[in-house]
């Protein structure tokens, strides 16, 4: 492996600091059962000591300051405990009917046709198909060829991302905003941002919360989700319900109930920076990113190839073509973020990183987008600018590359990376290791 020079990128959020509250009115809550007698009953009672009794109990207890809750700034809560010791329990007697209760997907129709009704809409009433693909995209679930297959046949991690889309639109006021009235809540005072947030933004229970999924997947997802709330593209506030502390610092909550010990604290940590190596590789390494190309899985035998990894593991693959009759242009050909790692900055951090090689080698590098998390990022992003729209796509090209597909039917908008100002943008101060496999 031949070792080029380079530097690491990071993706991270910023840090806060949050002071804990003190007064702490205790909500306690005693659940039982019945105990149906039987021969095994007794039996099992004598065994292990278990004195007789018509019904089993079950106290749980915790100490949460009075009007948090309900009047308090926050945006994402946190129930957190071992198995049993009543996670669920509060979360219900906190929140009541604003737990979130899963439905089941229809096995005859596309996820993206799953979102029909919810609380406030009639029944039968289909949301707009933008809303929901912004949703999809706001929880990590990105992949158009994804999006029309049914349920059941989708991944462990991408039914988790449905499951938590569909419970963020549960009632009409649930969803996601657009890129205006994003810039409106960011550019607005704290005070008038606190008070959107209470009076504007509902409240969504969901438990089992990364129960179901790996724990790569669960850390993403909570990083996704933390991001877009956040940023106000995902228009609720949400209270988490798990048995896995590992997302925690990735969720990064505002305040968190600890089952386990029964106590409140209020605090906003920092997310885990996330660092990514890039290596220049090979043609082969496309087999494992092909079929997830919502385009082609074709690549073009003169590409330029690069792999990310994180912690080991390939996450993103990015390739770039010189533009025949265009001396040192470039467009980045192919970008693709593996599903279980999407939704958190990996792909546009990396084309970014890619973009700045060429350019420190003379090159001016375009890059031609029709999904509309990766125009939305450029729009916004100063080391973009706009060069193209073109509402009904691109004319086929023939000759180039066998089966290529073009953008006629597709509205694309190209953008040329400029960098920062004078130099050019260095990819991240913290060495980025670069290397040929």
């Amino acid at each position: 492996m031949t070792k080029v020079q380079g530097q690491r990128f990071k993706v991270q959020d910023s840090e806060f600091d949050l002071e804990p509250f003190i007064p702490m009115p205790k909500i306690d809550i005693e659940v039982n059962c019945p105990v149906f007698d039987s021969f095994r009953v007794r039996q099992v009672g004598g065994m292990f000591d278990v004195p007789p009794a018509k019904r089993a109990s079950q106290r749980f207890g915790v100490e949460v300051p009075d009007g948090v809750l309900e009047e308090d700034d926050w945006q994402i809560g946190l129930i957190v405990g071992p198995s049993g010791s009543g996670k669920s329990t509060i979360a219900r007697a906190m929140f009541g009917d604003r737990v979130y209760r899963p439905r089941q997907w229809p096995a005859d129709r596309a996820v993206i046709d799953g979102f029909e009704g919810g609380t406030g809409l009639a029944s039968g009433t289909q949301r707009p198909t933008k809303e929901i693909t912004r949703m999809l995209t706001a929880v990590g679930f990105s992949s158009p060829p994804s999006w029309i297959k049914p349920y059941h046949v989708l991944s462990g991690g991408e039914q988790f991302r449905c499951d938590l889309a569909r419970a963020l639109m549960r009632n009409d006021e649930c969803g996601t905003m657009n890129d205006e009235s994003t810039n409106d809540l960011e550019s607005a005072s704290s005070i008038h941002h606190s008070s959107f947030i209470i009076h504007h933004f509902p409240l969504v229970v969901f438990d089992e919360f990364t129960s179901v999924v790996d724990r790569n997947v669960a850390r993403v997802v909570s990083a996704t989700i933390s991001k877009g709330i956040r940023s106000g593209r995902i228009g609720c506030r949400l209270v988490a319900v798990t048995c896995h502390y590992d997302v925690t610092e990735w969720l990064t909550p505002d305040w968190v109930i600890d089952m386990a010990t029964s106590d409140f604290s209020r605090r906003r940590l920092r997310r885990p920076p996330i660092e990514l190596e890039l290596f220049r590789c090979r043609r082969g390494a496309w087999r494992l990113f092909a079929k997830h190309h919502y385009l082609s899985g074709k690549l073009a035998p003169f590409a330029r190839c690069f792999l990310a990894l994180w912690e080991g593991e390939p996450v993103a693959f990015c390739a770039t073509l010189n533009l025949i009759g265009r001396k040192n242009r470039w467009r980045i050909s192919r970008v693709v973020t593996l599903p279980d790692y999407q939704g958190i900055g990996i792909g546009t951090a990396v084309v970014e990183a890619v973009a700045d090689l060429h350019r420190r080698e003379g090159h001016r590098v375009n890059v031609t987008a029709s999904h509309p998390s990766m125009i939305a990022h450029c729009r916004r992003s100063p080391l973009w600018r706009v060069v193209n729209v073109q509402k009904t796509g691109s004319r086929r090209m023939r000759g180039f590359v066998e089966n290529y597909r073009g953008s006629t039917g597709r509205a694309v908008v190209s953008f040329e990376y400029v960098g920062m100002r004078g130099e050019g943008r260095e990819v991240r101060d913290s060495g980025f290791g670069i290397s040929d496999l």
